[in-house]
């Protein structure tokens, strides 16, 4: 093969496989270079092998500085070699000096071709990674090619490509055989050394919304902007929209009239029921329109509800199914659409509830007022006790002090003695004595003598008592428990006291009988 024909056929191969030039001949270069370092590496440093584009002529070339004297053939060369190939080289200029081999014309051509395979087949790969990477979240068409018996993954063709489709991106309720073309939603593109690997799917929610774009022209221009999507492949969808537009009816422009747009992305998904409600800034709003096809009266919103934000929704008896859905699938979508978690009641139902937590709450209301006047009877219980206390505690005091002031008797009144006076001493007066002097006599001699000597007698017994009981180790009479003050107000044993004064008394009945 002529050089000027294998630039011909390069041109051609480049144009037919939509390829580039230049990078087919780069790969060549490459291929070319790593043949010449296999079969002549030892002879040059750092070669570099150039095509020219026009003829096709492969040449090797090498770098090498300009000395005065060569110490290195490999890198260096002489001024007078240098101006062979360049006539204006100077000492210290680095040109470059063509080595190519005599036989490397046919190295070349063999090189050539087995590099040229491999590079349309890398070029071929770069390319259809960089179309369906950039297709990436896009709808395609596919042909199917074969089924994986084990795994149950579809090969599906694209033309320039193959996809694959995981089982779990199928839909359940669709059959698929060889040859039937169908829409599938790129979702990942992945670059591997066998070339682009692309995943297909048909349950993506994304795909849903692929759908209506191509089918919905107020979605495609943005009118009507789509806010959320839950599906469940195969059985049922639910679609909110919203319109940016006034007097743009969002649910109606993705019905289309007579549902005929709705229907065809029905068909389309197998069957699927497609549920288009409107979005609402209005959270309970929303709620109720997720539910549609059912009525619903009431939206209660708990936002701290222990298990998470709750919507609980009250509809009238004979929508209580519906707005549950078959297997509650209706409930579940709308949850799924809404972000809430839905509690549906029917409106009988949320009345006997509502009957319950009023009758509890009246119980819980009973009781606490029950328990609460039995606070109250306690503490005035307590109080009346702690009364009772302080009255006993003070008749205890009162009979302490009985009993001190019985055993502690009166002191005796001492009146102060006259001081002695110069004056001469008056003429004792005769004393006449009369019945009735004798009669106070007689009395007094019988409250000195008799009484006092009775009272002596009961002292006596009563000390004696405290003495025994001291001795035998009982509990200590009065006599131990108190105490008086003396004449100059000292602190002294009641005992000691009654016994001085005792002897006062007697002496003082002596000095009496004297007198008399």
């Amino acid at each position: 093969m002529r050089t000027s024909e294998f630039m011909m056929a390069l041109n051609a191969l480049c144009h037919e496989r939509d390829l580039s030039k230049e990078v087919v001949i780069q790969a060549v270069e490459r291929a070319l270079l790593t043949a010449y370092k296999r079969d002549y590496g030892g002879k040059a440093y750092n070669p570099v092998v150039k095509i020219d584009p026009v003829t096709g002529d492969a040449r090797v070339y090498v770098d090498k500085e300009v000395v005065e004297e060569v110490m290195h053939p490999h890198t260096e060369i002489s001024l007078e070699e240098a101006r062979q190939f360049e006539p204006d080289a100077q000492i210290g200029d680095v040109i470059k000096v063509e080595i190519t081999p005599k036989d490397f014309g046919r190295i070349a051509a063999q090189t050539a071709k087995q590099v040229i395979m491999q590079a349309i087949r890398e070029a071929e790969r770069d390319k259809v990674y960089a179309d369906f990477s950039s297709r990436e979240g896009e709808i395609v068409v596919a042909t199917v090619q074969g089924i994986d018996a084990k795994t149950g993954t579809i090969r599906l063709s694209l033309g320039r490509a193959e996809a694959v489709m995981p089982r779990q991106e199928q839909i359940p309720t669709e059959r698929y055989r060889p040859g039937q073309r169908i829409r599938v939603y790129v979702y990942e593109v992945k670059k591997s050394q066998r070339g682009p690997q692309i995943y297909v799917s048909r349950t993506h929610p994304d795909m849903l919304r692929r759908l209506l774009e191509l089918e919905v022209p107020e979605i495609a221009n943005g009118t009507v902007i789509i806010k959320g999507i839950a599906r469940e492949p195969g059985a049922r969808s639910k679609v909110a929209v919203w319109a940016t537009q006034e007097g743009v009816d969002p649910v109606g422009a993705c019905v289309g009239m007579k549902g005929i747009r709705n229907q065809s992305i029905v068909n389309e998904l197998g069957g699927e029921k497609i549920d288009i409600v409107e979005w609402s800034p209005d959270e309970a709003t929303f709620v109720k329109n997720a539910l549609s096809p059912a009525k619903v009266a009431h939206v209660f919103l708990d936002p701290d509800h222990p298990e998470g934000k709750t919507a609980l929704v009250i509809v009238p008896d004979n929508q209580l199914s519906l707005a549950i859905g078959k297997g509650g699938q209706n409930a579940r979508l709308a949850a799924k659409l809404t972000g809430w978690r839905i509690d549906i009641k029917s409106t009988s139902e949320a009345a006997d509830e509502a009957l319950r937590r009023a009758e509890l709450e009246a119980k819980r209301r009973l009781q606490e007022e029950q328990e609460r006047l039995e606070r109250e009877r306690k503490l005035e219980e307590a109080r009346r006790l702690l009364e009772e206390a302080q009255k006993a505690l003070a008749a205890d005091a009162e009979e302490e002090e009985e009993a001190v002031a019985a055993v502690e008797p009166e002191l005796p009144e001492v009146e102060p003695e006259p001081e002695p006076t110069a004056t001469a001493p008056e003429p004792r007066a005769e004393t006449v004595t009369t019945v009735a002097d004798v009669e106070e006599e007689e009395e007094e001699d019988f409250f000195e003598e008799d009484f006092f000597e009775e009272e002596e007698e009961e002292e006596d017994d009563f000390f004696e008592e405290t003495k025994s009981a001291k001795a035998k180790g009982e509990k200590p009479s009065l006599a131990d428990l108190f105490y008086t003050l003396d004449k100059r107000g000292q602190q002294v044993e009641l005992e000691d006291e009654i016994r001085k004064r005792r002897k006062e008394r007697k002496g003082g009945k002596k000095s009496k009988k004297k007198g008399r």
